[in-house]
């Protein structure tokens, strides 16, 4: 680990060119990172690749092939994952405009909500009004009712009173008669 870490710090190292050599078969490890270091370095594409392979042993050739393998998937994959990344961008968007169109909605059907709210509101106190009118209306046509049958018996009074008035007159001239 350490020698790792001290490589990777060292600025003054730099990378080898494809025309060098290739590093010894007993390290497997490095040729693997040369040959992929170089392979993404080199402008060339699978001429380079080609070169390198001819020059290394068996069993870096197999390496590279299942690093040129994983590149290809990796190529692949990023690819897939970026028509996922943009179909799920585009699914984001459809689902925010359906968002924004459902907000719309929602507040249209909330101000109709209050305008049915105010007209119940105001329904009702026309009701409530209503039924005030009807109680006061109730009791004015009692009151008329009552007037009408105080008139009848007031009407009643008043011509027992007139025929008792018509009595008493008949009855003082049968006494004055009577008194001569």
């Amino acid at each position: 680990m350490s020698s790792l870490y001290s490589r990777s710090k060292d600025p003054s190292r730099a990378r080898k060119p494809l025309s060098d050599p290739p590093p010894s078969p007993s390290s497997s490890t490095n040729n693997f990172r040369h040959a992929r270091t170089s392979r993404l370095d080199s402008s060339s594409g699978e001429a380079a690749t080609d070169k390198l392979m001819s020059r290394t042993s068996s069993y870096t050739r197999r390496e590279n092939r299942l690093a040129s393998l994983n590149k290809a998937e990796d190529d692949t994959g990023s690819r897939d994952y970026k028509k996922l990344y943009e179909d799920a961008l585009t699914e984001n968007e459809k689902l925010k405009s359906r968002l924004e169109e459902s907000k719309q909605e929602l507040a249209k059907i909330r101000t109709q909500l209050d305008k049915v709210t105010q007209r119940q509101d105001r329904m009702s106190e026309r009701s409530s009004v209503f039924q005030s009118e009807r109680k006061e209306k109730q009791a004015l046509e009692r009151r008329v009712t009552d007037m009408e049958e105080e008139l009848k018996v007031l009407n009643e009074l008043k011509s027992d009173n007139q025929r008792l008035k018509d009595e008493n007159g008949a009855l003082i001239r049968v006494i004055s008669k009577l008194s001569k």
